[in-house]
């Protein structure tokens, strides 16, 4: 990656919240997203936005990459913050950098220049571990997106999937909990980089990614459906069915509903294994008939002419 600015790449301010955080990726996923986005560079620049995500959302990690840099993975778990910045700091150039008399490099401080020898250095910060030889190094977390319909979101259960490429590729069977909201992360411990030296491999966080649906539209865990009256229907209240992801469901309609009322079916959004589920919301959408009938257009005609009613004033 040419940035290894997380921050950068999602073009939040280092101080972002997990919510805002979480609107950036979501914005930058949809709009770079191979799919949708023809663009040569796209993918790579998808797979990107996804790392520097799946990094910045855990809280626990975020605080390694603000402290250790892009590089926070190959960095100890003793590691002292403080004490690896001033390492890096008194290792740093700033006229120029040769070889020492004694083996180690030389480098220049304020016109002052200084024999250091990095093993020395570096062995003192990882207990005697040198930086030509680092012992045990875990493995990196990496990541992936998993796109999903809705209704498998709602009801979860097994996915296969492939993942990496050529000689790399794996097939998975993945395990999705029932209500996974888009931008939620799928955890699978171990399965992602290789550890060096017999040490723990990394973790595989799965990106959901919910595919737009022509009935259902997602607000979190809250799912939105239009729901289509005849004028009469509207007018003298019904009971009809809409859809649900888990089948269809009643809903009242109450007399005089007009446009834009929205129904609520409280419980019947997407589940939530460690919560109260979202709700389904049922928005009222009045049709005409495009082609009346002579019949119909008669009726129609009558009630225009004997209702005082004023669509505009509201009265």
């Amino acid at each position: 990656m040419a940035d290894r600015d997380f921050y950068r790449i999602l073009g939040v301010a280092r101080t972002a919240s997990q919510d805002e955080i979480q609107r950036a990726y979501r914005k930058l996923a949809r709009e770079h997203h191979p799919d949708v986005n023809a663009d040569p560079g796209a993918e790579d620049r998808f797979k990107d936005i996804s790392e520097a995500y799946n990094v910045l959302s855990d809280p626990q990690t975020r605080r390694r990459y603000d402290a250790f840099g892009p590089d926070f993975r190959q960095v100890p778990e003793d590691v002292d913050p403080e004490t690896w910045r001033r390492a890096g700091a008194g290792a740093r150039t700033r006229a120029g950098a040769g070889a020492g008399p004694a083996g180690g490099t030389r480098f220049a401080y304020g016109g002052r220049a200084e024999d250091i020898d990095l093993d020395d250095l570096f062995g003192g910060l990882f207990g005697g571990r040198s930086a030509r030889g680092w012992g045990p190094v875990p493995g990196a977390d990496q990541s992936a997106e998993i796109e999903l319909t809705v209704q498998e979101a709602y009801r979860g259960g097994e996915r296969p999937m492939t993942i990496g490429s050529g000689s790399s590729q794996r097939r998975l069977d993945v395990t999705i909990p029932p209500g996974v909201i888009d931008g939620q992360r799928i955890r699978l411990a171990g399965q992602g980089g290789r550890g060096s030296d017999g040490a723990r491999s990394g973790d595989l966080f799965l990106v959901v990614n919910i595919r737009p649906d022509r009935t259902f539209r997602l607000d979190g865990r809250d799912i939105h459906v239009e729901l289509r009256l005849a004028p009469w229907e509207a007018a003298l209240g019904t009971s009809v069915a809409v859809p649900t992801p888990d089948g269809e469901a009643k809903v009242t309609v109450p007399a005089g509903t007009s446009s834009g009322k929205r129904l609520r079916l409280r419980g019947r959004g997407m589940p939530n294994p460690r919560g109260l589920p979202g709700d389904l919301y049922a928005d009222a959408r009045i049709m005409v008939p495009p082609r009346p009938t002579d019949a119909e257009r008669e009726l129609f005609e009558q009630l225009a002419s004997t209702s005082g009613f004023d669509p505009r004033s509201g009265h």
